[in-house]
Formats: structure tokens, C-alpha cells, sequence
């Protein structure tokens, strides 16, 4: 028998021995990995209690981010720069004419793109309605 084959055998008998002292070969450990995962009842017999089903616990609701933390978020990249002619927040030149054409104008531009504004700018998960108060958000603060 070569030496490589001494230690792999040595090895083998080690990781035999590690499983037998770890005691999962124990009847008791045997029998709690075979048991039923439910135990029937029966008309007639006594039947053992009931153990009440593990329920999770309902997620703690979701606070929508404001109309700035929208804005912080995804659209200050161009409107806080005037990034590829983006009115800047705050510039009540820059969006003096925009707010002119009315909201209906600039919710249809903000959701469908305008230019060089994409859909929803960058804001492809936002809901129409998270996006339409965005909008209104940033007309507000730049009246």
C-alpha cells in the first residue's frame, strides 16, 4: 500500500469517526429524521393535540419615498445639473415656458419623453401617479 493511499484511508476513517461521535446514527436521531411529518387522526382513537401552524408575521408597511426622495433619486442627474438641457430644479426661467404650455403638457412629456428625457427619465419603476408628483414637485419649487 503506497503512502497516498495510507492517508486517504486515514482520512476516510477520520470523517467516519467525526459522523459516528456526532451521534447521527443514534436510534433517536434515526427515528426523528424517519417519523411521519403529520400524524392522522382517527374516529375512535384519541387523537394528540394540535400544534398551531408557524404564521409569519405580516411585513411592516412600505412608506413610498416623497416626491423629493423620488427626485433626489432619479432625476437630479439632469435636473439638478441641466444635464442635455434639462430644466434645473429651482430655475424659474428655465421652466416659465414650460410651466405655460400646462401640466397636462408636462405630465404627458415626463411620462412619454421629451427630447432627450427618456420614458419616466430614469425612473422606469415609478408609477405614473409617482411620476406625475414629481412633476408637480419640481414646478412647485421652481414657481
Amino acid at each position: 500500500m503506497t503512502l497516498f493511499n495510507k492517508l486517504g484511508l486515514a482520512v476516510v476513517m477520520l470523517i467516519s469517526m467525526n459522523a459516528v461521535a456526532s451521534n447521527q446514527f443514534t436510534a433517536e436521531r434515526i427515528a426523528e429524521r424517519v417519523a411521519p411529518a403529520a400524524t392522522p387522526c382517527v374516529e375512535g382513537q384519541a387523537c394528540k393535540a394540535a400544534v398551531a401552524p408557524v404564521v409569519a408575521a405580516a411585513p411592516a408597511a412600505v412608506k413610498a419615498p416623497s416626491a423629493k426622495e423620488t427626485y433626489d433619486v432619479k432625476c437630479f442627474a439632469c435636473h439638478g445639473t441641466g444635464a442635455a438641457g434639462a430644466p434645473k430644479l429651482g430655475d424659474k426661467d428655465a421652466w416659465a415656458p414650460r410651466v405655460a404650455q400646462g401640466m397636462d403638457v408636462l405630465y404627458d412629456h415626463a411620462l412619454n419623453g421629451f427630447n432627450a428625457m427618456p420614458p419616466k427619465g430614469t425612473c422606469m419603476d415609478c408609477s405614473d401617479e409617482t411620476i406625475k408628483i414629481v412633476v408637480d414637485y419640481m414646478v412647485d419649487s421652481s414657481k
